[in-house]
């Protein structure tokens, strides 16, 4: 019975032996210095401010390039109505108040004062009072013009040609593809 006990007893200190290292390895690595902790907090601060400053910026430009399509959307109703009342209609530009208006109906648009909105048409078009028209005619045909909408290094451009009265939007921003 003496042998067995040495045996367990051998068994016993070797395990305990073996433990006694792990458990010390274990204690020094359950936790974070403060200086870890602070580097973490650091990095994620970091990443959310940069995430937050993309996201307003993408808002902005996002802004310009919805107000922009909507002008073309209203600049291609006028032309469609132009064609099927087979008479003249007209979409005013209001530079002093950002907004604009389709003939023959009530509701005026803005647009945001933080966007800048210029106009070149014909000069039979202008009123002189900080408002100018593109005028769709009953064959399709305008009177041509360009509406640019630009808010810092971000600029749209709507071309509208005289002859076919087509409308196409560009970005003209500064290095834009397009």
């Amino acid at each position: 019975m003496m042998h067995k006990t040495e045996g367990s007893g051998l068994s016993s200190k070797r395990a305990a032996g073996l433990r006694l290292p792990a458990h010390w390895a274990l204690s020094r690595t359950q936790g974070f210095t403060l200086l870890e902790l602070m580097v973490v907090l650091f990095v994620i601060i970091l990443g959310f401010s940069i995430v937050a400053f993309n996201l307003s910026s993408g808002r902005e430009s996002t802004q310009l390039r919805a107000a922009a399509r909507d002008i073309v959307s209203a600049l291609r109703y006028a032309r469609g109505q132009a064609l099927l009342a087979h008479q003249q209609t007209t979409v005013t530009l209001d530079l002093g108040d950002n907004s604009y208006q389709v003939s023959g109906r009530d509701k005026v648009f803005t647009i945001p004062e933080s966007i800048d909105l210029s106009l070149v048409t014909a000069q039979d078009e202008l009123t002189g009072e900080g408002q100018g028209n593109i005028r769709f005619f009953a064959d399709g045909s305008s009177t041509g013009g360009r509406v640019t909408l630009e808010r810092g290094g971000s600029k749209w451009r709507i071309d509208i040609n005289w002859l076919t009265g087509q409308v196409e939007l560009e970005d003209a921003s500064e290095g834009a593809h397009g």
